[in-house]
């Protein structure tokens, strides 16, 4: 997709998505602050029905703020209310915030901001379980939430499931460099083979160049930054160009602040065993958070119910590349579980 279509058509395009939005007249409409953690956080609640599960979802990034995808997640909202809000250090609530209230990011501080939003929205919803959908790197507290509150889920939903781990790490190079070597991208297959063998001692930008590389390397799916982040963002009816350059240096600062958490990351060390249902759905091609990588963390997690499905001809950011294949897989397997999930003692 050109980028030229949602920079020429912003003002009619964000006109359209917020009449879109206004049309679907739902029964669950906010969108505001909710203090959590101490500070102020940007939220999105849409549902048609009070009756419907309460689905967060946790964006990646790290500072990747997924409210701008409100018209792309319209036909979840028939299934389930959906709340998306901007993380600490990140889009909005970073603005409302500024750097200095917002302090020092780890993954520790998101999970308990994610634990203290949950209640919050568990007050005003009137529930006592939420389903709890993650991304990429909010998919590593994610998992460290499920593991440690699983009073407060009826189940985990993971997506762009980072597994975590030097092997991980290793097929994410060399499936990228595969695929570059393939389609004849030199600049690229130059950058990978001038890494360290040995992940551990990839630098940050090294890590950072593998990723944008593997974003793009695969031509036959969707690019997630020029096809489904930047149309996005460019035309949601939420977000000024102030907002956007805030998003913009919000992934910089994050991933400044976060990244040897993120290089360490395991996800069999976090989370051998839950106590909630677990599910991750994954893009069939993805080489950011590897496909089979994902596949293979799944597999070994001892949970009530543990399933893995793939989402076809698509790659990271799963979900939003193909939202209509990840409500299927949440209706199909997911929501059966929620009316079964017993609510917590008191």
């Amino acid at each position: 997709m050109s980028i030229l279509g949602p920079m020429l058509g912003r003002p009619w395009l964000r006109r359209r998505n917020a009449r879109l939005l206004r049309d679907a007249g739902r029964a669950l409409n906010e969108t505001g602050y909710v203090s959590a953690g101490g500070i102020d956080h940007f939220v999105t609640i849409r549902g048609a029905s009070h009756e419907n599960p309460v689905l967060v979802f946790l964006h990646g990034g790290p500072g990747a703020t997924q409210t701008v995808f409100g018209t792309q997640t319209l036909s979840w909202e028939e299934h389930v209310t959906v709340v998306q809000y901007d993380q600490r250090g990140s889009g909005k609530t970073r603005h409302r915030n500024g750097p200095a209230a917002d302090g020092e990011l780890s993954f520790e501080r998101l999970r308990r901001d994610a634990i203290d939003l949950i209640n919050a929205l568990r007050h005003k919803l009137g529930v006592t379980k939420v389903i709890l959908a993650a991304s990429s790197v909010g998919s590593t507290f994610g998992l460290q939430l499920a593991a440690s509150r699983p009073d407060l889920l009826h189940a985990y939903v993971g997506t762009d499931q980072n597994a975590g781990g030097a092997e991980s790490s290793r097929i994410a190079h060399a499936r990228t460099l595969d695929m570059l070597r393939r389609t004849g991208r030199r600049k690229g297959v130059r950058v990978l083979e001038n890494m360290p063998a040995d992940p551990a001692e990839w630098t940050q930008a090294q890590s950072g160049a593998l990723s944008r590389w593997a974003i793009k390397a695969d031509p036959g799916i969707p690019n997630m930054v020029t096809d489904v982040i930047f149309p996005a963002m460019m035309t949601s009816p939420l977000h000024t160009m102030a907002d956007i350059r805030e998003i913009n240096s919000s992934i910089t600062e994050s991933m400044r602040q976060l990244y040897p958490e993120l290089a360490a990351f395991d996800a069999r060390a976090v989370a051998p065993a839950l106590h909630v249902p677990f599910f991750v759905f994954q893009g069939a091609a993805d080489l950011v958070t590897p496909t089979e990588c994902a596949r293979a963390f799944a597999t070994t997690v001892q949970a009530p119910i543990a399933e893995f499905a793939t989402i076809p001809e698509t790659g990271h950011l799963a979900a939003f590349t193909r939202p209509d294949e990840f409500l299927r897989l949440l209706v199909e397997r997911v929501l059966p579980v929620v009316s079964t999930s017993p609510a917590p003692a008191p």
